[in-house]
């Protein structure tokens, strides 16, 4: 049987190996991260872009290295037509409400790629209601495929 695909966004290795944070939600998250990645991770068959590894190698040079080799063993995405033309659709039509490229990037990876879920802690820009809500009009309207888009807390336990 096939494992379910599953796309990381930069949050997830950021909340994994950062320096536990200060503020109790962030710590939360932080906690909920690493207990999915050390029992649930190896359900899946997880990807990145090289928008995540761009992402994850800004900062401080240890924190970077760190981020960059947990991701090192997942397969990376590549850039294709469909990527860019899902990528340009969700930029045009607002998906994303602050209309980052690096965003939208995620999204267009995981739509061109038919990625199942797309596992983030961004709640401001992708992961919330209003951006689910246009992601779906516009992937009907071009006929894009649509990832799941969880956090780790929702995958605790599959």
């Amino acid at each position: 049987m096939n494992k379910p695909t599953l796309y990381i966004e930069t949050t997830i290795p950021s909340y994994l190996t950062g320096r536990i944070s200060k503020n109790l939600i962030a710590r939360a998250r932080q906690e909920i991260t690493r207990k999915w990645w050390q029992q649930d991770a190896s359900l899946y068959d997880m990807f990145v872009s090289d928008t995540v590894l761009q992402e994850v190698s800004d900062g401080d040079t240890a924190a970077a290295r760190r981020r960059l080799d947990l991701l090192l063993p997942l397969a990376v995405l590549p850039v294709t037509p469909k990527v860019q033309r899902a990528l340009f659709l969700f930029l045009e039509h607002g998906v994303d409400p602050q209309s980052n490229p690096d965003d939208a990037a995620h999204l267009a990876f995981a739509s061109a790629h038919e990625i199942g879920l797309l596992c983030m802690w961004n709640f401001r820009h992708l992961a919330n209601v209003g951006a689910m809500r246009r992601l779906r009009i516009v992937s009907a309207r071009y006929g894009l495929h649509v990832p799941q888009i969880c956090t780790p807390e929702e995958l605790l336990g599959e």
